[in-house]
């Protein structure tokens, strides 16, 4: 059983999603930073920076967003998730995971820290308009790659699409403007998918406090 620790609405939704795809049963345990729960000796001895998203399987567990789905999928191939390592199409899967992660994410973190991330002494406000510009061109280069393809990679729905999409959702939530029909249609239909609905819905545990054991009795 897979466990996996987050906070909805946060790049915890990406490996959420890809269990969904995948039909894989997880627990999926929720870290309340209002509540603490990130800073507690529990969650830290999960991960020490205390950050989400967190994947525990058997002996391992994992943090990154990128790498919890690229292992998540390569496990079960059979999804067709994610082509086959060394072949064409999964270097341009990894790109695409990799520019969202790099080029189009970027802007967006900027200026969430200096909206509300950072401590207020060292928050600037004035760098909004820098992390628009650089949002817009990200997405330019984006749907200039995209063309008019259903998908990101080939014909069919791979990790890829989960990384742009969950972006691109980010970049809305955050008022950043997407003036790219490529894109609209694109985010559309992603976000139509029913795994992706079942994974906002998914029911959420809490990590144990003091004393108690995950998951209740």
């Amino acid at each position: 059983m897979y466990q996996l620790f987050g906070f909805k609405r946060s790049r915890s939704d990406r490996p959420m999603w890809l269990l969904e795809e995948l039909g894989q049963p997880y627990e999926y345990y929720q870290i309340d930073f209002s509540r603490g729960d990130n800073r507690s000796d529990y969650f830290l001895g999960i991960n020490p920076a205390g950050k989400v998203p967190a994947l525990r399987h058997d002996d391992l567990t994992l943090t990154e967003s990128g790498a919890i789905c690229t292992y998540l999928a390569d496990r079960h191939p059979e999804a067709g998730l994610i082509p086959a390592a060394g072949s064409p199409d999964r270097g341009l899967n990894d790109q695409w995971v990799f520019f969202a992660l790099t080029e189009l994410e970027q802007p967006l973190w900027t200026a969430g820290k200096h909206r509300f991330a950072l401590p207020k002494e060292h928050r600037i406000p004035e760098i909004e308009s820098t992390a628009h510009y650089e949002f817009e061109k990200a997405a330019a280069l984006l749907s200039q790659g995209m063309g008019g393809r259903e998908f990101m990679v080939a014909d069919r729905f791979t990790v890829a699409d989960i990384f742009i999409t969950h972006t691109l959702n980010w970049a809305v939530s955050f008022k950043f403007s997407i003036d790219h029909p490529h894109l609209q249609d694109y985010l559309e239909r992603m976000n139509a998918r029913p795994a992706r609905h079942k994974a906002m819905d998914a029911p959420v545990l809490e990590i144990p406090r003091p004393g108690e054991r995950a998951g209740g009795a």
